[in-house]
């Protein structure tokens, strides 16, 4: 990686975190009064909001990935929240279920809950919104032992794009899930 993409990115995130703040609420930008709870033990915090603009520009940094592109059409804005703990089992599991619940009062929908087997703390849930029968907003909790991942990304967005977005953007790669055969190189 060139050392121009490194300060180009260091560059976005830095005028996103400045801008995010400024913009009015909004309900696209909804967050469970939980996830502020997982915030207050957190020793490490890492917020930002990256607008449709400042994804537009922070993909050509990526110029071949062309699924990343269309993704972002149509995609309004990437909201980040990141919580380190400084040891594990700082916050208390219990929120967890909090913000399950507040999800579900506000209409979300749950599409994904994986567990960690054994009894391990790690969890990713994913949570949409719909409007008029089309999908507004795509959340995304991932809790570990000592780290809380809460990412949103509104406006038109297919769930399985997510999959594409992970990775980028400060959004955590999901583990798991299905593998999509690509239709578009069929012989």
């Amino acid at each position: 990686m060139r050392l121009s993409h490194v300060i180009l990115g260091v560059l976005v995130i830095v005028s996103a975190v400045d801008l995010s703040w400024a913009q009015p609420p909004q309900a696209r930008d909804w967050v469970p009064q939980g996830v502020e709870a997982l915030r207050t033990h957190a020793s490490t915090k890492t917020e930002f909001r990256l607008d449709h603009s400042m994804l537009v520009l922070a993909s050509k940094m990526d110029p071949d990935n062309a699924d990343l592109k269309r993704v972002i059409a149509g995609v309004d804005g990437v909201t980040v929240r990141s919580y380190r703990y400084s040891a594990p089992s700082t916050y208390d599991p219990a929120t967890l279920a909090v913000v399950k619940a507040q999800f579900h009062e506000a209409g979300w929908k749950q599409l994904m809950n994986k567990e960690e087997k054994d009894g391990g703390s790690g969890v990713t849930d994913v949570w949409v919104r719909l409007e008029n029968n089309a999908v507004s907003n795509i959340s995304v909790l991932q809790a570990k032992s000592n780290e809380v991942n809460f990412v949103v990304v509104s406006g038109s967005i297919n769930p399985l794009d997510l999959f594409r977005l992970g990775g980028h953007f400060g959004i955590p790669k999901i583990d798991g899930g299905v593998a999509v055969p690509n239709t578009r190189e069929r012989p």
